[in-house]
C-alpha cells in the first residue's frame, strides 16, 4: 500500500493523489489492456476481432470461447502473471463480440466456417506451435479445425467444460432457456441470456464480473443463436485422430455439459486425453476456480513445450 505523506501543501497533495491514482490505474488495467489488437479476415469475408496479451516472446496460446461470451471470458487468464509469461491470443468467435455477425444460417451450421476462423487466426498471428484451449462451443470449434486441419501445427489441446458432439447424452437439456433465447421479443431474449450466463456458474461471480459476462451475452447474432444447436461437429476425424497432448477440464457440478458423459466419450475417442474434474465447479472452472485453472494450465503449456524440443 502507498503511504500517505504528511504535511503536504494542498496543491501538491491534489497532485500526488493524481499521480498516485494514475499508476494504481495503469497497474490495475495492465492486465487487460492488449498489447496488440488487429482484425483477420475468414475465408468467407468475415471480420474477426484479435487481441493479444502477455510476452510477444512467450509460447503462444489461443483462447477460443464458449457461446454467448467474447475475448473477455479469458480475463482471468490474461491477467494471470504467470500465464503472461507466455503469448496469450484471444479472438471473438463470428457471430460475437466485436467479429462479423453474418445473417445467413449456413455460416453458423457448417462446422466448417468456425475451423477456417480458427485457422485464420493462427496464420494471421504468426503463431508457431500454439497450445489451443477450446471452452465449451470453443472445445467444437478446435475439434472442426483438428478434423479439418489436422495437428501438425499446433503443439496441444485443451477442452474446458468441452462440447463434445452436440448429443443429448452429452447436453444437459434446458428447454425453456434456449427456446426463449431465440424469442423475437427482446425482453424475453434478454431474460432467457441472463439465465443461460447464470447456468454457467455453481458459484456465482462477483457482480461486475456477471454484467460484464452478460453485457458479452447481448452482443451475440440473434440470427446465430436460432441455428447454432444444429453446428456440424467431427469430433471423430478432430479429437479422435489428434496426437498432440491433451488435457480436458470439467466441472463436476457444470448445469450446461453432462460432464462425466463429455469426459467418457472423449477418451472413447482419444483413449489418450488426460481428465482433470473439478469438484466445486461448474460449466466455468477458468472463472470459478482461476487459481487451480491457471496453475493447471500453465503446467501443460510447460510440459507441452519440453515435450517438443526433445
Amino acid at each position: 500500500m502507498t503511504a500517505f505523506p504528511r504535511g503536504l501543501p494542498g496543491r501538491l497533495l491534489v497532485l500526488w493523489l493524481l499521480v498516485v491514482a494514475s499508476v494504481w490505474s495503469g497497474a490495475v488495467q495492465a492486465g487487460t489492456t492488449p498489447t496488440r489488437q488487429y482484425t483477420v479476415v475468414s475465408p468467407d469475408g468475415e471480420p474477426l476481432s484479435v487481441q493479444e496479451y502477455g510476452d510477444a516472446d512467450g509460447a503462444p496460446v489461443i483462447f477460443v470461447h464458449g457461446l454467448l461470451g467474447s475475448h473477455l471470458s479469458w480475463e482471468a487468464q490474461v491477467e494471470s502473471p504467470a500465464l503472461r509469461r507466455h503469448r496469450l491470443i484471444t479472438f471473438d468467435l463470428r457471430g460475437h463480440g466485436q467479429s462479423g455477425k453474418p445473417s445467413e444460417a449456413e455460416r453458423y451450421i457448417e462446422g466448417r466456417r468456425w475451423a477456417q476462423d480458427l485457422r485464420a487466426v493462427l496464420r494471421a498471428s504468426g503463431a508457431k506451435q500454439p497450445v489451443l484451449v477450446g471452452w465449451s462451443l470453443g472445445a467444437a470449434v478446435i475439434s472442426n479445425y483438428l478434423a479439418s486441419e489436422g495437428d501438425a501445427d499446433i503443439a496441444g489441446v485443451v477442452y474446458v467444460g468441452g462440447v463434445v458432439e452436440l448429443d443429448a447424452a452429452q447436453i444437459v437439456s434446458h428447454p425453456e432457456v434456449y427456446r426463449d433465447m431465440t424469442s423475437a421479443d427482446l425482453r424475453t431474449r434478454l431474460d432467457a441470456e441472463r439465465a443461460f450466463v447464470a447456468l454457467c456458474f455453481h458459484r456465482q461471480p462477483e457482480a461486475a464480473v456477471f454484467q460484464r459476462l452478460l453485457a458479452n451475452a447481448s452482443l451475440a447474432s440473434f440470427d446465430m443463436q436460432r441455428v447454432v444447436h444444429r453446428m456440424s461437429v467431427d469430433a471423430v476425424h478432430g479429437l479422435g485422430r489428434t496426437s498432440k497432448p491433451m488435457l480436458q477440464i470439467y466441472g463436476a457440478q457444470d448445469a450446461l455439459v453432462r460432464a462425466k458423459p463429455s469426459a467418457d466419450r472423449a477418451r472413447a475417442l482419444n483413449p489418450a486425453i488426460r481428465t482433470s474434474f473439478y469438484e466445486e465447479a461448474g460449466h466455468a472452472p477458468f472463472v470459478e476456480s482461476a487459481p487451480r485453472f491457471n496453475e493447471e494450465l500453465g503446467a501443460f503449456i510447460e510440459a507441452v513445450r519440453q515435450d517438443a524440443t526433445r
